[in-house]
C-alpha cells in the first residue's frame, strides 16, 4: 500500500541557491516523522514547499497517490494537509476562537464546534481565555493555539515546524505530551524540530538533513542511539 505522502528527489531553489537537493521520504498514515537537522539544512524549506507556500523547482510530492507539488496553498489545505508554520503565525488582535475558526474557514460540515471542544479538550487553558487576543499569550499559549488552529481544517496530515522554539523546558514538555496524545488518536505527523532528543523519542522514523540532503534516515529510536546523531544534536561528546 502507498504511504500517505510521498517526497521523491525534491528540489527547491532560491535564486541561485539550492536549499533542498533532492530529498525523498515517506510518511503512512497514523505515523509520526521527524525532520532533524542545523540551522538552514533545509528543514523549513520542505515543510513550506509541501504546503505550497514555496515552488519545487524539481521533483514530485505526492498525497495518496495525487501529485499536490502544482497545486496552490489553499488547494492543499482542501486535500487534508495542514501546517503550523515556525513563529506561530497567529492573527494577534484576533480572539483564540476566532483564529480557531479560520482554521475551520473551508468547512461546511456540521462538527466544526466538536472540534473547538476537541481543541479546548487537548489545550485547557485555550478555553479558559477564548475571548482573550491572541497576541496577549504566552509563547507556549500561542503555540498551542497554533496546533489548535492546524487542527480545526481536520487534517490527514498535520506538519509541524518547530513546536518548542522559544519555549520553557515545562512548557515544551506540555506540547510534546499533547503531540504524543495525537498520535495515540491515530493523527499523522511531519514534525521538524531542533530539539532532536524530544522529536525522535516520539517519532516512528526519523530523518537527518544537512546542506538540503537526507544524509541518515532510520527509526527514531535508532537515530537516538546513532553515535552521530549524538554527537551533532544531542550535545554529546
Amino acid at each position: 500500500m502507498a504511504a500517505l505522502l510521498e517526497v521523491r528527489d525534491l528540489h527547491v531553489a532560491y535564486g541561485q541557491i539550492d536549499a533542498v537537493r533532492g530529498v525523498s521520504f515517506d510518511v503512512d498514515a497514523g505515523q509520526v516523522v521527524a525532520l532533524i537537522g542545523s540551522n538552514g539544512a533545509g528543514k523549513t524549506t520542505t515543510l513550506r514547499t509541501l504546503s505550497g507556500l514555496q515552488r519545487a523547482s524539481g521533483g514530485e510530492v505526492r498525497l495518496d497517490g495525487d501529485r499536490i507539488d502544482r497545486l496552490a496553498a489553499h488547494e492543499i489545505v482542501a486535500r487534508g494537509v495542514a501546517h503550523a508554520p515556525e513563529g506561530r503565525r497567529l492573527f494577534p488582535r484576533m480572539t483564540i476562537r476566532e483564529n480557531l475558526d479560520l482554521g475551520a474557514y473551508r468547512r461546511r460540515d456540521s462538527e466544526v464546534e466538536a472540534d473547538v471542544a476537541m481543541v479546548y479538550d487537548l489545550f485547557p487553558i485555550l478555553a479558559e481565555r477564548r475571548a482573550q487576543a491572541a497576541g496577549t499569550l504566552s509563547g507556549g499559549e500561542q503555540q498551542m493555539l497554533a496546533i489548535g488552529r492546524a487542527l480545526m481544517s481536520r487534517p490527514r496530515l498535520l506538519m509541524l515546524d518547530e513546536p518548542s522554539m522559544g519555549l520553557s523546558p515545562l512548557v515544551m514538555r506540555t506540547i510534546f505530551s499533547t503531540l504524543s496524545e495525537l498520535k495515540t488518536r491515530g493523527t499523522t505527523l511531519l514534525l521538524v524540530e531542533q530539539n532532536a532528543q524530544a522529536a525522535l523519542g516520539l517519532a516512528d522514523s526519523g530523518h537527518v538533513l544537512e546542506t538540503g540532503r537526507i544524509v541518515l534516515s532510520g527509526t527514531g529510536a535508532d537515530l537516538l542511539r546513532d553515535e552521530g546523531v549524538r554527537k551533532a544534536y544531542l550535545g554529546e561528546d
